[in-house]
């Protein structure tokens, strides 16, 4: 069994998906969320599903994201996870923590990367008149968002759109994507998951 760890920040509703897929053939099972905020709404979803939760409220760390990082990494190695997976996690990581865990730890962007990394990427896209818009699953790298592509998922930008409107378009693929990609991932393969609407 591959031992998959998910950290969050709010209603987690990438998270939700991601565990409702791990069960039966599935190489993966959800050891632990854990979230920064100790309100974050997923985190009574995950344990409503059984998995072990833990908080660690970054609040309590200002100007201080070692001790915060160090705070998270006593749940995080308690769990034993082979994959940590980034789902709705709003916390750059220093490069030490990702690099502690390279080549094991994913996430998903609410963009076609490369393009729009970081914040308001539906308002970006659409400012700049782009014809499609989307999400990406990437490994996490110490440089934002830069890290190698896993899967991608498209919808089109339609006239009229805001970004609320196209973000609600986007997180239907978000919450198909990133299953296929863990399920594929856990399993050894990294070949990317493609999908179209």
């Amino acid at each position: 069994m591959t031992r998959v760890a998910i950290l969050i920040s709010g209603g987690g509703s990438n998270m939700v998906r991601l565990v409702q897929d791990m069960t039966g053939d599935h190489p993966g099972r959800a050891v632990l969320v854990a979230s920064n905020d100790p309100q974050a709404g997923g985190l009574a979803r995950a344990a409503e599903m059984g998995v072990p939760t833990a908080a660690v409220d970054h609040r309590k760390f200002p100007r201080d994201r070692a001790g915060f990082e160090s705070a998270l990494l006593e749940p995080l190695l308690d769990a034993r996870p082979d994959i940590i997976c980034l789902a709705g996690f709003m916390r750059i990581l220093t490069p030490d923590f990702v690099q502690r865990f390279a080549g094991r730890m994913i996430n998903i962007h609410p963009s076609l990367l490369p393009d729009y990394p970081g914040l308001d990427t539906h308002a970006r896209a659409i400012a700049a008149g782009d014809k499609q818009a989307g999400c990406t699953v990437h490994l996490v790298t110490p440089e934002l968002d830069a890290g190698p592509m896993l899967g991608q998922a498209r919808v089109p930008i339609m006239p009229g759109d805001d970004a609320a409107v196209l973000a609600a378009r986007v997180l239907v693929q978000e919450h198909r994507l990133y299953p296929a990609v863990l399920r594929r991932f856990a399993a050894g393969d990294r070949t990317p998951v493609l999908l179209e609407r």
